[in-house]
């Protein structure tokens, strides 16, 4: 019922016993690549009623300020609409390199504290063990 999807930078696989869409990217492709493969990924989300997300982005050892600045400004909000009523929760599986670069990078600051502030009408963490990351996504009882 759930089969993996295959992107071009990523694959989704659906964890139907948890509600969670994880989506694990595999490659680095050019940007508008990428800006596609997250409007197959909102596709996805949509067709299987999934607003709880694991993003293992660890394979990559670079984040791009323009995508940052994309994702934050544009994604993320289109994303919520779209989602609504379900609120949109997203735990962000980091590298140790990558959340290196999220802490010293100026623009990369930016983007994650905006990301990360309580009054986003989405919710998102960053984690670098995948269980705590799916522990924070698991429904409260």
């Amino acid at each position: 019922m759930y089969a993996p999807i295959e992107l071009t930078s990523r694959t989704i696989f659906f964890r139907p016993d948890l509600r969670v869409m994880v989506v694990r990217w595999h490659t680095h492709v050019p940007l508008e690549a990428v800006q596609a493969d997250y409007g197959r990924m909102l596709a996805a989300a949509e067709q299987f009623g999934f607003s709880d997300w694991l993003l293992d982005v660890r394979r990559r050892d670079q984040a791009s300020a323009e995508l940052s600045a994309w994702v934050s400004s544009t994604f993320y909000p289109v994303a919520v609409e779209r989602l609504a009523p379900r609120r949109l929760r997203i735990a962000v599986l980091s590298s140790p390199a990558l959340a290196d670069t999220y802490r010293s990078d100026p623009d990369q600051r930016r983007y994650v504290a905006y990301v990360v502030d309580d009054a986003r009408p989405f919710d998102l963490q960053l984690f670098a063990d995948e269980g705590q990351a799916m522990h924070w996504l698991s429904p409260l009882t």
